[in-house]
């Protein structure tokens, strides 16, 4: 009986070494993210919330794992999770907008201060022993259930533009992976509040493998902007002696709203071009100085359509 406890607890602690090392692979997964942000000294409209509620999440299982005894590799991840959170936010505030960094900060002691503190004082004064640890391990579970469920936004986001762009697969995986890990250990240490999620955890993570192999080679639906074309009107200078244009340049042309010019390959008759400068002539104006000046044609804006490609 010994021996199995002590095999038992040697399975434990293995997979609580393989589950901090794919936790901290997982919090360690933004980094490139956050080094775009350093290096273009910008946010470029990235979200602190999911950081503010892993960092609540981390304290929470940090705390539990202070009440729980035996639960030292859950303490140790956590804390480093911790650290890593925090960094992250600090990064964001450094980088972030002043209206960003206004909510970042009102969500951080809203959440991760105030919330946290509140729940730890309250179990604290109001609950004692075994009962405080059940207490905050229904709590944990509550907020891992809430933090394992965020990608079904995700997953409806996927479905609706056919496109894996905002759901990478090895994160996906990896989450599948966390999550197989700590149920194993959850289920050794016969902790029913870390093994519990964690079967969510798994659900949801493998449904999110399973679109990426859907959809991975879908066309995703883009929205295009088509300018519709225009003719402009058209100005016709005045031909001197009724003899064409010297050299096979035309002067005119059809330009479409992006600035392109076509030009027309076959010049017009002379009649043409006279009767267009008699009708030009009629339509010009004399000033006080004697100069002619064409009329300004009116400026039409061309219209926009927009069409969205399946």
């Amino acid at each position: 009986m010994a021996f199995l406890n002590m095999e038992q607890h040697t399975w434990a602690f293995t997979f609580g070494i393989l589950g901090n090392i794919i936790s901290l692979m997982v919090f360690l997964s933004p980094l490139p993210t956050f080094y775009r942000v350093y290096r273009k000294k910008s946010t470029e409209g990235f979200q602190s919330t999911p950081y503010l509620v892993t960092l609540f999440s981390c304290l929470l299982w940090m705390y539990y794992a202070f009440l729980k005894s035996g639960s030292e590799l859950l303490l140790t991840i956590n804390a480093v999770g911790c650290v890593i959170e925090s960094l992250y936010i600090a990064m964001y505030l450094v980088y972030a907008p002043k209206s960003a960094r206004l909510l970042t900060a009102k969500l951080f002691i809203g959440l991760d201060v105030g919330l946290f503190g509140l729940i730890a004082l309250v179990t604290m004064l109001a609950s004692h022993g075994p009962l405080r640890v059940q207490v905050v391990g229904w709590i944990c579970v509550a907020v891992a259930l809430g933090v394992f469920a965020a990608p079904l936004s995700i997953i409806r986001l996927v479905i609706r533009t056919k496109s894996v762009e905002f759901m990478p697969f090895s994160l996906s995986f990896f989450l599948v992976l966390s999550a197989v890990i700590w149920f194993a250990y959850g289920a050794l240490k016969k902790d029913i509040f870390v093994a519990m999620p964690n079967v969510l955890g798994f659900l949801f993570g493998v449904a999110q493998m399973a679109l990426y192999m859907a959809y991975r080679n879908k066309k995703p639906a883009t929205v295009v902007l088509v300018h519709e074309e225009m003719k402009l009107p058209e100005h016709v200078k005045e031909v001197a002696g009724g003899a064409k244009p010297q050299g096979g340049a035309p002067t005119e042309g059809r330009i479409s709203c992006g600035a392109e010019v076509h030009p027309i390959d076959v010049l017009p008759d002379v009649a043409d071009v006279e009767q267009a400068a008699a009708a030009a002539d009629e339509d010009v104006i004399r000033d006080d100085q004697n100069m002619l000046r064409p009329e300004q044609p009116a400026v039409i804006k061309p219209d926009v359509a927009i069409v969205v490609q399946a």
